[in-house]
């Protein structure tokens, strides 16, 4: 896995947890948080970066490395804080991959529109920012009884825009079972045409796990005798 650098926003018992993670993961991250003392969450050996002040201040972002980051999670206790931090990062810093916490659900789907994914705190875990944070990663979310199979959840990248998600799919390996836009799950696959924020839901063999990575992460459409169907 490619390490990068990731920024975190909010030092609260979601934040640390995220922030020991990613660093777990070898990646590189600073946490910001307005209260010093919240930075006690976190472990005396963690090797990040820590910075004083707020997700909204420009200079702020500066001094946690914002300006090379991959990837920002805005986790603070306040709804508007979390959107103001992830819209300057999308539009002032240009970082791809952010996600925002949202307490009110209800405003999820506003926000999705916006081109800003967000986790409500009612079905908030650390893994699912995780997953929307590192999106060329495939992640499992359930697996068969066998051991054999998996459904994986992952964000569409930008290579899948404009184009039919069913051709992701791996002939007698993956299959793709739903897409879930601006929060709504649709089961139409076969007629989809790719729109940024989409969240694909994929069947997958383990043994052919790192195929549809490839697939995913490439945006090359099924071709050739081998993947056993034709367009008509």
């Amino acid at each position: 896995m490619e390490r990068v650098h990731i920024v975190v926003v909010g030092c609260g018992r979601v934040g640390s947890g995220l922030a020991v993670d990613l660093a777990e993961q070898g990646h590189s991250v600073a946490i910001l948080d307005k209260v010093a003392r919240s930075f006690r969450r976190l472990p005396a050996a963690w090797p990040g970066t820590t910075v004083v002040g707020s997700g909204f201040d420009r200079d702020d972002l500066d001094r946690a490395g914002a300006a090379t980051a991959e990837a920002l999670a805005a986790v603070t206790s306040g709804d508007n804080s979390n959107i103001l931090t992830a819209r300057i990062a999308r539009e002032n810093y240009g970082i791809s991959n952010v996600v925002a916490r949202i307490y009110d659900p209800r405003r999820a789907e506003i926000y999705q529109r916006l081109g800003i994914p967000t986790v409500a705190t009612v079905t908030w875990t650390i893994d699912q920012v995780l997953r929307r944070l590192l999106p060329q990663t495939v992640t499992g979310e359930w697996t068969d009884s066998t051991g054999q199979m998996v459904l994986v959840e992952h964000l569409l990248p930008e290579a899948w825009a404009g184009k039919r998600l069913d051709d992701l799919s791996l002939a007698g390996q993956a299959s793709l079972v739903a897409v879930t836009r601006a929060g709504v799950p649709r089961l139409d696959v076969a007629t989809v045409v790719g729109q940024e924020g989409d969240v694909l839901h994929v069947a997958v063999m383990k043994s052919a796990m790192n195929d549809l990575e490839n697939r995913i992460a490439t945006g090359t459409a099924a071709t050739g005798p081998a993947e056993g169907r034709k367009r008509s």
